[in-house]
């Protein structure tokens, strides 16, 4: 089970809206979608999870390109959500490298954050590169009170109400859960 919110930072504090993602491809669209949910150009995190599997945080802050952090890159991998945060750049590919398809994933029997078989349960899952281990910008949330060493810490089932109590958000959130 998915659950995607959108974090606004207000002259007030935090506003909360839950989201839907379904209409979002690409992490241009996500920024996008962020962008919209602050009149003045202030921070926005989007923060989604795949229960029990992985985490991801998108801040967007104004026009700046989208900073990333995902907790499981290999659980994201398989997930459709978590496949609009794993860019090529984010992978460390250049746009159009032939590394591993995330297209052609069956997301039918292991979107559930579950390895596909025992053997995609080492480091390295089977999608070659992409590793079980968080990926991207782990200082996303330092200046707002969550360290890097936080942040990496946090266990996928309670990730999002840890970040959003350290934020002092954790109120507002739960009116959208």
């Amino acid at each position: 089970m998915y659950f995607a919110a959108l974090l606004a930072r207000t002259e007030d504090g935090w506003e909360a809206s839950d989201t839907e993602l379904d209409d979002v491809e690409t992490l241009s669209d996500l920024a996008d979608l962020a962008r919209d949910a602050s009149a003045e150009d202030d921070t926005v995190l989007v923060l989604i999870e795949q229960e029990e599997a992985w985490f991801g945080v998108v801040r967007v802050d104004g026009e700046d390109d989208p900073r990333i952090y995902v907790s499981d890159a290999a659980a994201a991998a398989r997930s459709a959500y978590g496949e609009i945060l794993l860019t090529d750049e984010l992978l460390g590919r250049k746009p159009g490298d032939d590394g591993p398809d995330l297209d052609s994933l069956d997301l039918d029997g292991t979107e559930d954050g579950e390895p596909a078989s025992a053997d995609d349960e080492d480091d390295t899952d089977t999608l070659g590169t992409i590793t079980h281990s968080p990926l991207g910008d782990a200082e996303i949330l330092d200046d707002l009170g969550v360290s890097e060493k936080e942040l990496r810490a946090l266990q996928a089932d309670d990730a999002l109400s840890a970040i959003a109590e350290a934020l002092g958000a954790s109120e507002v959130l739960e009116t959208v859960r």
